[in-house]
């Protein structure tokens, strides 16, 4: 077995959950876009894309209009990866971390054709 360690410094929260979000698409496959690594990490660290000063701040952010965030939003509510809670866009508990802590991630990449 090969053991390799990578360690990355962050600034703020967004930073981080968009790093954990972009490994996440890239080991699983997902092949979510840059913009939709970005509406998640914000979704994560605001709490909910649903409350209207956080949808204006996103979109103001990230140069982007409400009517792509709907489209996004209705994409990844589809894929599982953002669920409506409480009446609020929020992500899916099993991915969703606190991010103003550090992470340390353990990834098995496992040959399946041994024996």
């Amino acid at each position: 077995m090969i053991v390799q360690r990578l360690k990355k410094e962050l600034q703020n929260d967004i930073d981080l959950s968009g790093k954990y979000y972009s490994v996440l698409s890239a080991l699983n496959d997902l092949q979510l876009t840059e913009r939709e690594v970005q509406l998640m990490s914000f979704i994560a660290v605001s709490g909910s894309i649903s409350v209207p000063s956080n949808r204006e701040k996103f979109c103001q952010v990230y140069d982007t209009t409400g009517a792509t965030v709907n489209n996004m939003v209705s994409k990844l509510k589809k894929r599982n990866l953002l669920l409506k809670k409480d009446g609020k866009i929020v992500v899916n508990p099993l991915i969703s971390l606190d991010f103003s802590n550090d992470i340390t991630l353990e990834i098995k990449i496992l040959h399946g054709g041994k024996a």
